[in-house]
């Protein structure tokens, strides 16, 4: 590395991403689980948008935002993952400011998009599970396709000042990011400038759009039990009470890795510095190979089609 690395300038042309700085001597084992996770995801994911298009009889509201939901974790692992193992793999540090600023956005944008997804499959099964009647017309093909377009423009909205704002700043201490990928705070960080605006806002986004999401879903999964509760038999209760479940291990699975990610973040000048940033990449990708098997394994119409399309080949 040059020492032009670290002289000041007005604005830099690259960025220098250290991958996990006290562990540059693990790097080519730490990618192992990471690119085993990208594997993984890459697979899940393309194989459930597989069968839901395969299947008619799986071309309902749930399954089309199973598809979003796949779709959008394809693409965030895909902005992660290949500049990542470059680093791990070929010591590739150097990545263009444009770029950063560009991976900084999608990262982010599909994080929040997401959030709002898991918020559209807890309506779906609220209104599946209370109004059953009227879910058809409720959750219609129209429908659904706004509420898509509605949680795309909330992500692209809400995070576009991330880059903005970042594009703005002069840049004069130094260029190197000790992270793996343009994580917006640790490229601001960098300014020389009074950045508490992006700072603050970034903030905003990052606690109250996944904070008002899980309030609107627990509200949602309260009124799904008191409706379950009312149910005559113990077993029609389990049985409606399981079609819930897949969703809600997903939604366990994001949220609890946002909140240990965020809280190791809050509390990052007291831990060791590759800890926030292991945490940080495990968010981010974890959920995504994590998704598909859950709901591979815990969905029944996915799990039969999964296992009758191996049958019909070994015949």
């Amino acid at each position: 590395m040059s020492d032009s690395n670290t002289t000041d300038f007005t604005n830099p042309s690259t960025f220098i991403l250290l991958g996990i700085p006290g562990l540059e001597r693990a790097h080519v084992w730490i990618s192992i689980p990471f690119c085993t996770m990208y594997a993984i995801a890459i697979l899940g994911n393309f194989t459930i948008l597989f069968i839901v298009k395969r299947e008619r009889s799986l071309h309902k509201p749930m399954y089309y935002f199973l598809c979003m939901l796949a779709i959008t974790e394809l693409s965030m692992s895909t902005s992660i993952l290949p500049k990542m193992l470059s680093i791990f793999w070929f010591n590739s540090r150097e990545f263009d400011f444009s770029a950063c600023l560009i991976q900084m956005y999608f990262i982010n944008c599909f994080a929040t998009m997401e959030s709002g997804i898991f918020l559209a499959m807890a309506f779906d099964r609220y209104v599946a599970i209370c109004n059953p009647l009227r879910h058809s017309t409720i959750l219609a093909n129209h429908v659904v396709v706004k509420i898509g377009l509605a949680l795309v423009l909330r992500g692209c909205l809400l995070i576009l000042p991330y880059p903005l704002l970042a594009s703005r700043w002069p840049y004069c201490k130094t260029n190197i990011i000790p992270h793996t990928y343009c994580k917006h705070i640790s490229v601001v960080s960098l300014a020389c400038a009074d950045i508490r605006l992006s700072s603050n806002y970034s903030l905003s986004v990052t606690v109250f759009t996944p904070g008002l999401d899980m309030l609107f879903i627990a509200v949602s999964y309260i009124l799904i039990l008191r409706a379950i509760f009312s149910l005559p038999t113990k077993d029609s209760r389990l049985k409606t009470f399981g079609t819930c479940s897949s969703h809600l291990c997903a939604v366990f699975t994001s949220y609890i890795t946002f909140v240990f990610s965020f809280v190791m973040h809050r509390f990052d000048n007291t831990v060791p510095l590759y800890l926030p940033i292991l945490m940080a990449n495990i968010y981010l990708l974890v959920p995504c190979m994590l998704h598909p098997l859950i709901y591979g394994v815990r969905t029944k119409q996915i799990r039969d089609r999964l296992l009758s399309l191996f049958t019909h080949r070994r015949t």
